[in-house]
Protein backbone atom coordinates (compact mmCIF):
# COMPACT_ATOMS: atom_id res chain seq x y z
CA UNK A 1 0.00 0.00 0.00
CA UNK A 2 1.30 3.75 -0.51
CA UNK A 3 0.11 4.62 2.71
CA UNK A 4 2.58 1.98 4.05
CA UNK A 5 5.35 2.87 2.45
CA UNK A 6 5.65 6.72 2.47
CA UNK A 7 4.70 6.49 6.18
CA UNK A 8 7.88 3.73 6.45
CA UNK A 9 10.13 6.08 4.42
CA UNK A 10 9.80 8.55 7.01
CA UNK A 11 10.65 5.79 9.51
CA UNK A 12 13.59 5.04 7.60
CA UNK A 13 14.45 8.35 7.46
CA UNK A 14 13.95 9.00 10.87
CA UNK A 15 16.38 6.07 11.57
CA UNK A 16 18.76 7.85 9.52
CA UNK A 17 18.44 10.92 11.15
CA UNK A 18 18.77 9.87 14.74
CA UNK A 19 21.72 7.94 13.54
CA UNK A 20 23.42 11.03 12.13
CA UNK A 21 22.52 13.49 15.58
CA UNK A 22 23.77 10.45 18.10
CA UNK A 23 26.70 10.14 16.34
CA UNK A 24 27.86 13.69 15.49
CA UNK A 25 28.86 12.07 12.18
CA UNK A 26 27.06 13.10 8.69
CA UNK A 27 25.77 10.32 6.93
CA UNK A 28 24.93 10.00 3.40
CA UNK A 29 21.06 10.50 2.27
CA UNK A 30 20.13 7.22 1.17
CA UNK A 31 18.87 6.11 -1.86
CA UNK A 32 14.81 4.74 -2.75
CA UNK A 33 16.64 1.58 -2.75
CA UNK A 34 18.29 1.71 0.07
CA UNK A 35 15.56 3.22 2.05
CA UNK A 36 13.09 -0.02 0.68
CA UNK A 37 15.99 -2.97 2.69
CA UNK A 38 15.95 -0.41 5.49
CA UNK A 39 12.58 -0.61 5.95
CA UNK A 40 12.56 -4.10 5.47
CA UNK A 41 15.35 -4.40 7.63
CA UNK A 42 13.33 -2.20 10.59
CA UNK A 43 10.32 -4.00 9.87
CA UNK A 44 11.74 -7.51 10.57
CA UNK A 45 13.71 -6.41 13.67
CA UNK A 46 10.74 -4.90 15.06
CA UNK A 47 8.97 -8.06 14.66
CA UNK A 48 11.20 -9.93 16.68
CA UNK A 49 11.72 -7.26 19.48
CA UNK A 50 7.94 -7.32 19.60
CA UNK A 51 7.88 -11.17 20.43
CA UNK A 52 10.92 -11.08 22.30
CA UNK A 53 10.55 -11.36 26.43
CA UNK A 54 13.95 -10.17 26.81
CA UNK A 55 13.60 -6.90 27.01
CA UNK A 56 11.37 -6.71 29.99
CA UNK A 57 12.81 -6.75 33.62
CA UNK A 58 11.52 -10.26 34.33
CA UNK A 59 12.85 -11.58 30.75
CA UNK A 60 9.44 -13.35 30.73
CA UNK A 61 7.17 -10.45 29.43
CA UNK A 62 7.07 -9.08 25.50
CA UNK A 63 4.90 -6.89 23.73
CA UNK A 64 2.95 -9.77 22.71
CA UNK A 65 2.19 -11.19 26.30
CA UNK A 66 -0.04 -8.25 26.13
CA UNK A 67 -0.74 -7.97 22.75
CA UNK A 68 -1.70 -11.33 20.95
CA UNK A 69 -2.37 -11.50 17.52
CA UNK A 70 -4.88 -14.30 17.59
CA UNK A 71 -7.12 -11.30 19.83
CA UNK A 72 -6.92 -8.00 17.71
CA UNK A 73 -3.58 -7.42 19.84
CA UNK A 74 -5.20 -6.98 22.26
CA UNK A 75 -4.62 -8.91 25.60
CA UNK A 76 -5.52 -12.94 25.60
CA UNK A 77 -7.15 -13.00 28.74
CA UNK A 78 -10.16 -11.63 30.77
CA UNK A 79 -7.97 -9.64 33.52
CA UNK A 80 -9.32 -5.98 33.49
CA UNK A 81 -5.52 -5.11 33.85
CA UNK A 82 -2.41 -6.81 33.50
CA UNK A 83 0.70 -8.02 35.88
CA UNK A 84 3.85 -6.74 34.90
CA UNK A 85 6.93 -5.64 36.53
CA UNK A 86 10.45 -7.39 37.49
CA UNK A 87 8.59 -9.80 39.51
CA UNK A 88 5.42 -9.89 37.37
CA UNK A 89 3.50 -9.16 39.54
CA UNK A 90 2.94 -5.55 39.63
CA UNK A 91 -0.55 -4.68 38.57
CA UNK A 92 -0.99 -2.39 35.61
CA UNK A 93 -3.74 0.33 35.74
CA UNK A 94 -6.16 0.20 32.33
CA UNK A 95 -6.97 -2.60 30.30
CA UNK A 96 -4.79 -3.28 27.38
CA UNK A 97 -5.94 -1.72 23.69
CA UNK A 98 -5.72 -2.98 20.72
CA UNK A 99 -2.59 -2.11 18.12
CA UNK A 100 -4.72 -2.59 15.09
CA UNK A 101 -5.86 0.27 12.96
CA UNK A 102 -4.22 2.80 14.51
CA UNK A 103 -2.58 3.68 11.55
CA UNK A 104 -5.07 6.86 10.56
CA UNK A 105 -5.11 8.17 13.95
CA UNK A 106 -4.49 12.30 14.14
CA UNK A 107 -2.17 13.62 16.16
CA UNK A 108 -3.25 14.90 19.70
CA UNK A 109 -5.31 17.88 19.46
CA UNK A 110 -7.19 19.62 21.78
CA UNK A 111 -9.40 21.33 19.12
CA UNK A 112 -10.17 18.92 16.39
CA UNK A 113 -12.21 20.49 12.90
CA UNK A 114 -13.97 18.45 10.18
CA UNK A 115 -12.38 18.62 7.05
CA UNK A 116 -14.39 20.71 4.32
CA UNK A 117 -15.03 17.14 2.35
CA UNK A 118 -16.30 15.55 5.86
CA UNK A 119 -18.50 18.01 7.86
CA UNK A 120 -18.80 21.69 8.82
CA UNK A 121 -15.68 23.12 9.28
CA UNK A 122 -16.68 25.84 12.25
CA UNK A 123 -18.07 22.85 14.33
CA UNK A 124 -15.30 22.52 17.30
CA UNK A 125 -15.13 18.49 18.10
CA UNK A 126 -13.06 19.16 20.98
CA UNK A 127 -10.07 16.61 22.35
CA UNK A 128 -9.20 14.02 18.88
CA UNK A 129 -6.17 11.75 18.72
CA UNK A 130 -3.31 11.03 19.90
CA UNK A 131 -2.48 7.37 20.76
CA UNK A 132 -2.72 5.24 23.91
CA UNK A 133 -6.21 5.56 25.65
CA UNK A 134 -5.47 9.10 26.72
CA UNK A 135 -3.94 10.15 23.42
CA UNK A 136 -0.67 11.79 25.64
CA UNK A 137 1.65 10.36 22.13
CA UNK A 138 1.64 10.32 18.66
CA UNK A 139 4.39 8.35 17.34
CA UNK A 140 4.51 4.56 17.73
CA UNK A 141 7.89 4.97 18.65
CA UNK A 142 6.83 7.07 21.22
CA UNK A 143 4.15 4.87 22.44
CA UNK A 144 6.48 1.95 22.52
CA UNK A 145 8.76 3.38 24.87
CA UNK A 146 5.79 3.98 26.98
CA UNK A 147 5.17 -0.17 28.56
CA UNK A 148 9.22 -0.70 27.88
CA UNK A 149 9.99 1.78 31.02
CA UNK A 150 6.52 1.68 33.13
CA UNK A 151 6.87 -0.05 36.65
CA UNK A 152 3.94 -2.48 35.76
CA UNK A 153 4.68 -3.36 32.88
CA UNK A 154 8.68 -4.25 30.81
CA UNK A 155 10.04 -2.82 34.06
CA UNK A 156 13.10 -0.92 32.41
CA UNK A 157 14.43 2.34 35.17
CA UNK A 158 15.46 3.82 32.01
CA UNK A 159 17.38 3.88 28.25
CA UNK A 160 20.40 2.86 29.40
CA UNK A 161 18.59 -0.60 31.09
CA UNK A 162 16.74 -1.45 27.31
CA UNK A 163 20.35 -0.85 25.77
CA UNK A 164 22.19 -3.38 28.25
CA UNK A 165 19.32 -5.73 27.08
CA UNK A 166 19.64 -5.43 23.84
CA UNK A 167 22.74 -6.04 23.62
CA UNK A 168 22.73 -8.80 26.15
CA UNK A 169 19.94 -10.08 23.77
CA UNK A 170 22.58 -10.06 21.08
CA UNK A 171 20.93 -7.40 18.97
CA UNK A 172 23.47 -4.99 18.89
CA UNK A 173 25.05 -5.93 15.81
CA UNK A 174 21.75 -6.10 13.53
CA UNK A 175 20.75 -2.68 14.92
CA UNK A 176 24.12 -1.55 14.10
CA UNK A 177 23.50 -2.61 10.65
CA UNK A 178 20.18 -1.13 10.20
CA UNK A 179 20.68 1.99 11.67
CA UNK A 180 23.90 1.89 8.63
CA UNK A 181 26.54 1.95 10.96
CA UNK A 182 30.50 -0.15 10.88
CA UNK A 183 31.02 -0.13 14.38
CA UNK A 184 28.84 -0.43 17.76
CA UNK A 185 26.26 1.20 18.10
CA UNK A 186 25.71 3.57 21.32
CA UNK A 187 23.23 3.46 23.75
CA UNK A 188 21.42 6.12 22.40
CA UNK A 189 21.14 4.74 18.68
CA UNK A 190 20.30 1.38 19.79
CA UNK A 191 17.33 2.35 22.02
CA UNK A 192 15.98 4.88 19.38
CA UNK A 193 16.46 2.12 16.72
CA UNK A 194 14.84 -0.23 18.49
CA UNK A 195 11.75 1.71 19.07
CA UNK A 196 11.87 3.41 15.74
CA UNK A 197 11.90 -0.97 14.34
CA UNK A 198 8.76 -1.36 16.39
CA UNK A 199 6.84 1.55 15.04
CA UNK A 200 7.99 0.09 11.65
CA UNK A 201 6.80 -3.55 12.67
CA UNK A 202 3.30 -2.17 13.46
CA UNK A 203 2.39 0.12 10.08
CA UNK A 204 2.55 -3.59 8.49
CA UNK A 205 -0.64 -3.55 6.79
CA UNK A 206 -0.98 -7.09 6.25
CA UNK A 207 -0.91 -7.37 9.83
CA UNK A 208 -2.10 -4.39 11.53
CA UNK A 209 -4.68 -2.96 9.10
CA UNK A 210 -5.56 -5.84 6.67
CA UNK A 211 -9.25 -4.67 6.45
CA UNK A 212 -10.20 -8.43 5.89
CA UNK A 213 -13.56 -8.24 7.64
CA UNK A 214 -16.95 -9.45 6.40
CA UNK A 215 -18.32 -6.08 6.67
CA UNK A 216 -15.10 -5.06 4.47
CA UNK A 217 -16.19 -7.64 1.98
CA UNK A 218 -19.77 -6.54 1.71
CA UNK A 219 -18.35 -2.63 0.99
CA UNK A 220 -16.38 -4.28 -1.82
CA UNK A 221 -19.43 -6.33 -3.10
CA UNK A 222 -17.87 -9.90 -1.86
CA UNK A 223 -20.27 -10.69 -0.04
CA UNK A 224 -23.91 -9.72 2.11
CA UNK A 225 -24.80 -8.92 5.03
CA UNK A 226 -27.09 -11.64 6.65
CA UNK A 227 -31.00 -9.99 7.79
CA UNK A 228 -29.64 -10.03 11.54
CA UNK A 229 -26.28 -7.98 10.75
CA UNK A 230 -28.19 -6.07 8.47
CA UNK A 231 -30.81 -4.94 11.21
CA UNK A 232 -27.65 -4.77 13.26
CA UNK A 233 -25.92 -2.54 11.53
CA UNK A 234 -29.64 -0.44 10.83
CA UNK A 235 -29.17 0.13 14.64
CA UNK A 236 -26.34 0.85 15.17
CA UNK A 237 -26.33 3.82 12.64
CA UNK A 238 -29.99 5.00 13.49
CA UNK A 239 -29.42 8.47 15.78
CA UNK A 240 -32.54 7.52 17.76
CA UNK A 241 -31.82 3.95 18.39
CA UNK A 242 -28.05 2.77 19.28
CA UNK A 243 -26.29 5.52 17.72
CA UNK A 244 -23.16 3.85 17.67
CA UNK A 245 -21.91 5.30 14.65
CA UNK A 246 -22.09 8.99 15.77
CA UNK A 247 -18.40 7.76 17.47
CA UNK A 248 -17.71 4.28 15.58
CA UNK A 249 -18.04 6.06 11.85
CA UNK A 250 -19.27 3.29 9.76
CA UNK A 251 -19.37 4.97 6.32
CA UNK A 252 -16.18 5.15 4.18
CA UNK A 253 -14.69 8.25 4.07
CA UNK A 254 -15.21 10.68 1.17
CA UNK A 255 -12.04 9.42 -0.47
CA UNK A 256 -12.93 5.75 -0.77
CA UNK A 257 -11.07 4.96 2.44
CA UNK A 258 -12.49 2.33 4.40
CA UNK A 259 -14.36 3.05 8.02
CA UNK A 260 -12.35 3.37 10.70
CA UNK A 261 -15.03 2.50 13.29
CA UNK A 262 -13.75 5.67 15.83
CA UNK A 263 -14.28 9.27 15.10
CA UNK A 264 -10.78 9.23 17.24
CA UNK A 265 -12.15 11.56 19.87
CA UNK A 266 -11.57 11.56 23.58
CA UNK A 267 -15.18 11.40 25.57
CA UNK A 268 -16.25 10.13 28.92
CA UNK A 269 -18.61 7.66 29.01
CA UNK A 270 -19.08 7.37 32.63
CA UNK A 271 -18.13 3.55 32.85
CA UNK A 272 -18.42 1.87 36.39
CA UNK A 273 -15.65 1.63 38.97
CA UNK A 274 -13.86 -1.74 38.56
CA UNK A 275 -13.31 -3.15 41.73
CA UNK A 276 -10.82 -5.47 40.40
CA UNK A 277 -8.07 -2.99 39.53
CA UNK A 278 -5.93 -2.76 42.55
CA UNK A 279 -5.45 0.81 42.50
CA UNK A 280 -9.16 1.12 42.77
CA UNK A 281 -9.22 -0.24 46.45
CA UNK A 282 -8.16 3.90 47.52
CA UNK A 283 -11.00 5.11 47.09
CA UNK A 284 -9.21 8.72 46.67
CA UNK A 285 -7.77 7.58 43.22
CA UNK A 286 -9.48 8.05 40.00
CA UNK A 287 -8.04 7.41 36.35
CA UNK A 288 -9.25 10.73 35.03
CA UNK A 289 -7.72 10.23 31.46
CA UNK A 290 -6.67 12.85 29.46
CA UNK A 291 -6.28 15.14 32.96
CA UNK A 292 -4.25 12.48 34.93
CA UNK A 293 -2.64 10.85 36.70
CA UNK A 294 -0.59 8.73 33.57
CA UNK A 295 -1.01 11.77 31.57
CA UNK A 296 0.73 15.20 33.04
CA UNK A 297 -0.35 18.05 30.80
CA UNK A 298 -3.89 18.81 31.41
CA UNK A 299 -3.76 17.82 35.49
CA UNK A 300 -5.55 20.94 36.07
CA UNK A 301 -8.30 20.90 33.49
CA UNK A 302 -11.18 19.84 35.13
CA UNK A 303 -13.11 19.66 32.12
CA UNK A 304 -10.63 17.16 30.16
CA UNK A 305 -11.29 15.05 33.45
CA UNK A 306 -13.01 11.40 32.62
CA UNK A 307 -12.01 11.62 28.88
CA UNK A 308 -10.54 8.24 27.37
CA UNK A 309 -9.74 8.59 23.48
CA UNK A 310 -12.57 6.23 21.22
CA UNK A 311 -11.52 2.82 19.60
CA UNK A 312 -11.94 1.18 16.82
CA UNK A 313 -14.46 -1.55 16.76
CA UNK A 314 -12.69 -3.59 14.69
CA UNK A 315 -12.06 -6.78 16.05
CA UNK A 316 -13.74 -6.03 19.39
CA UNK A 317 -15.50 -9.20 19.18
CA UNK A 318 -11.91 -11.01 20.07
CA UNK A 319 -11.97 -8.80 22.96
CA UNK A 320 -12.49 -10.08 26.55
CA UNK A 321 -12.29 -7.20 27.94
CA UNK A 322 -14.13 -3.57 27.38
CA UNK A 323 -13.85 0.25 28.46
CA UNK A 324 -10.51 1.50 29.00
CA UNK A 325 -10.82 -0.41 32.87
CA UNK A 326 -11.71 -3.77 31.68
CA UNK A 327 -14.93 -3.33 33.67
CA UNK A 328 -16.72 -5.47 30.97
CA UNK A 329 -16.44 -8.92 29.54
CA UNK A 330 -18.68 -9.30 26.95
CA UNK A 331 -20.26 -7.34 23.88
CA UNK A 332 -23.43 -8.16 25.50
CA UNK A 333 -22.91 -6.27 28.77
CA UNK A 334 -20.67 -3.51 26.59
CA UNK A 335 -23.96 -2.80 24.71
CA UNK A 336 -26.55 -3.45 27.20
CA UNK A 337 -24.38 -0.85 29.02
CA UNK A 338 -24.53 2.12 26.85
CA UNK A 339 -28.82 1.57 26.21
CA UNK A 340 -29.21 1.00 30.26
CA UNK A 341 -27.02 3.41 31.25
CA UNK A 342 -29.14 6.11 32.46
CA UNK A 343 -32.77 4.35 32.25
CA UNK A 344 -31.32 1.20 34.82
CA UNK A 345 -28.28 2.83 36.73
CA UNK A 346 -29.21 0.37 39.25
CA UNK A 347 -27.83 -2.11 37.89
CA UNK A 348 -24.26 -0.57 36.89
CA UNK A 349 -23.50 1.24 39.55
CA UNK A 350 -22.60 1.01 43.36
CA UNK A 351 -24.41 2.98 46.02
CA UNK A 352 -23.72 5.43 48.73
CA UNK A 353 -23.87 5.39 52.17
CA UNK A 354 -27.88 6.54 51.73
CA UNK A 355 -28.34 4.06 49.60
CA UNK A 356 -28.99 5.90 46.80
CA UNK A 357 -27.16 5.42 43.71
CA UNK A 358 -24.14 6.80 42.97
CA UNK A 359 -24.17 7.24 39.03
CA UNK A 360 -20.65 7.79 37.45
CA UNK A 361 -18.93 6.08 40.47
CA UNK A 362 -15.62 6.16 38.83
CA UNK A 363 -15.61 10.10 38.65
CA UNK A 364 -15.11 12.39 41.36
CA UNK A 365 -17.99 14.91 41.87
CA UNK A 366 -16.22 18.03 39.67
CA UNK A 367 -15.87 15.43 36.92
CA UNK A 368 -19.15 13.80 36.60
CA UNK A 369 -20.33 17.25 34.20
CA UNK A 370 -18.24 15.72 31.47
CA UNK A 371 -19.77 12.50 30.94
CA UNK A 372 -21.40 12.79 27.43
CA UNK A 373 -25.14 12.84 27.32
CA UNK A 374 -25.36 12.00 23.85
CA UNK A 375 -28.18 9.67 22.47
CA UNK A 376 -28.94 7.13 23.53
CA UNK A 377 -27.62 8.52 26.82
CA UNK A 378 -30.28 11.01 26.59
CA UNK A 379 -33.35 8.93 28.36
CA UNK A 380 -34.24 8.83 32.03
CA UNK A 381 -34.66 6.11 34.84
CA UNK A 382 -37.78 4.07 34.47
CA UNK A 383 -38.05 4.87 30.36
CA UNK A 384 -37.22 1.68 27.87
CA UNK A 385 -34.09 1.51 26.65
CA UNK A 386 -33.09 3.12 23.07
CA UNK A 387 -32.60 -1.27 22.14
CA UNK A 388 -34.49 -3.68 22.80
CA UNK A 389 -33.21 -7.50 23.97
CA UNK A 390 -33.68 -8.64 20.38
CA UNK A 391 -31.96 -5.56 18.93
CA UNK A 392 -28.95 -5.91 21.08
CA UNK A 393 -28.11 -9.44 19.51
CA UNK A 394 -28.64 -7.58 16.21
CA UNK A 395 -26.17 -4.98 16.99
CA UNK A 396 -23.80 -7.70 18.29
CA UNK A 397 -24.48 -9.77 15.08
CA UNK A 398 -23.41 -6.76 13.03
CA UNK A 399 -20.35 -6.38 15.36
CA UNK A 400 -18.70 -9.70 14.69
CA UNK A 401 -18.70 -9.05 10.88
CA UNK A 402 -15.89 -6.25 12.02
CA UNK A 403 -13.19 -9.47 12.70
CA UNK A 404 -10.27 -10.00 10.48
CA UNK A 405 -10.20 -12.69 8.53
CA UNK A 406 -12.74 -13.31 6.83
CA UNK A 407 -12.60 -15.49 3.25
CA UNK A 408 -15.36 -14.12 0.89
CA UNK A 409 -17.60 -16.81 -1.11
CA UNK A 410 -16.49 -18.11 -4.31
CA UNK A 411 -18.00 -15.54 -6.88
Amino acid sequence: MILCFVATIGAAAAAHSAVTESSGRAAPEPSRAQVREQVKALGALGQALFFDPALSGSGKLSCASCHDPAHGFAAANGLAVQLGGGDLRQPGVRAVPSLKYLQAVPPFTEHFFESEDDADESIDNGPTGGLTWDGRVDRGQQQARIPLLSDFEMGNKNDEDIARRLIAADYGTRIAAVAGLQGTADASVLVNTALKALEVFEQDYRTFYPYTSKYDAVLAGKAVLTAQEARGLDLFNAPAKGNCASCHVSQRGNDGTPPQFTDYGLIALGAPRNPGIPANRDPHYFDLGLCGPLRTDYLNRTDYCGLFRTPTLRNVALRKTFFHNGVFHSLQQAVEFYVERETKPERWYSRKSDGSVDKYDDLPMDAKANVNMDPPFDRHAGEAPALKPDEIQDVISFLNTLTDGYTPPEQ
